[in-house]
């Protein structure tokens, strides 16, 4: 069982940086492979970044690629996101998300998700 709480969201201008952090709980969240999701007002749940257990292995949705970076510290039972060069398009509730393996984009495949945080990216 793994429970997740999402932090840092917030209210920033377009082109400014956010970072969100997720904090796990379970002694075994080092063996889990974690995401990022996020969903806009009206529209599905879709894939923002993912990242394997050890940290080794990232994969990015191809609107963020190049300005988002997923990374985790084990030690600390943490994943963050970092958020650069934000858009309006990038506002909506961000959630973190566990499975037990890496590989997959689709929100159905997760077994474990935390409540959101809002970003809004004013223009």
């Amino acid at each position: 069982q793994v429970q997740l709480v999402e932090s840092g969201g917030g209210l920033v201008q377009a082109g400014g940086s956010l970072r969100l952090s997720c904090a796990a709980s379970g002694r075994t969240f080092s063996s889990y492979a974690m995401g990022w999701f996020r969903q806009a007002p009206g529209k599905e749940r879709e894939f923002v970044a993912a990242i394997s257990w050890r940290g080794l292995s990232t994969n990015y949705a191809d609107s963020v690629k190049g300005r988002f970076t997923i990374s985790r510290d084990n030690a600390k039972n943490m994943v963050y996101l970092q958020m650069n060069s934000l858009k309006p398009e990038d506002t909506a509730v961000y959630y973190c998300a566990a499975r037990r393996s890496y590989g997959s984009t689709r929100r159905t495949d997760y077994d474990y998700w935390g409540q959101g945080t809002q970003v809004t990216v004013s223009s």
